[in-house]
């Protein structure tokens, strides 16, 4: 008779690797961090917008020393507005310094009925930007450097044109000085009905004190 061996039978899940403990809670999909539990940012108060960033270059005695120009934007949607320009050894820097600067240097512009209370033209340095009032519904007909940063006011109606040079630098405190030359309508000679009421009531009081 043929001698017969035993076999033996491997489980093979007994010999399998030991499953690895989850990194996450059962709600965080492995992650190490819950970003749930992050509180929300509050808003910003002012609106910063990068319209430019070049790369510029001086020469030094040891050859070109290359930083960046930083072109930014700064608003609040309603009357704040304001450009700063500032250089940095990179972008983030010159950035956060044109954002300050533009933030020291705001101005307060009139708004009348979403629009411009009167037309302005003014020429700094080569370029020229002249902008008109326009009739609600319109929209912010403009371009380029010039709808940026109308874009950051309270401004949803406005004709406008750029005339003469290209430069971005040129355009955008060309449109902050159009805005800053702009006169409120209590301003106006022709409208001078409030201010004519302003200046009776305090000499009534006077008279019935007297």
């Amino acid at each position: 008779m043929a001698e017969t061996t035993p076999t033996t039978t491997v489980n093979p899940a007994a010999t399998a690797a030991p499953a690895r403990p989850s990194r996450g809670g059962p709600n965080q999909g492995g992650r190490r961090d819950n970003r749930r539990d992050q509180t929300p940012q509050e808003p910003k108060e002012f609106e910063e917008i990068v319209i430019n960033i070049d790369r510029v270059s001086r020469v030094v005695k040891g050859g070109r020393r290359f930083r960046f120009k930083a072109l930014v934007v700064v608003g609040d949607r309603k009357t704040k507005v304001g450009v700063g320009v500032a250089k940095g050894a990179d972008v983030q820097a010159a950035v956060a310094k044109a954002t300050d600067v533009a933030k020291k240097h705001m101005i307060i512009i009139p708004v009348l009925n979403e629009t411009v209370p009167h037309d302005a033209e003014v020429r700094f340095s080569g370029a020229q930007v002249l902008l008109k009032p326009a009739a609600p519904g319109t929209g912010i007909i403009a371009g380029g450097v010039i709808r940026t940063i109308i874009g950051v006011t309270g401004i949803r109606n406005l004709l406008s044109k750029s005339l003469g040079s290209t430069n971005k630098v040129n355009i955008a405190y060309a449109t902050v000085a159009a805005l800053q030359s702009m006169v409120p309508k209590d301003e106006w000679l022709n409208a001078p009905v409030k201010a004519a009421k302003k200046t009776v009531k305090p000499a009534a009081k006077t008279e019935e004190t007297a």
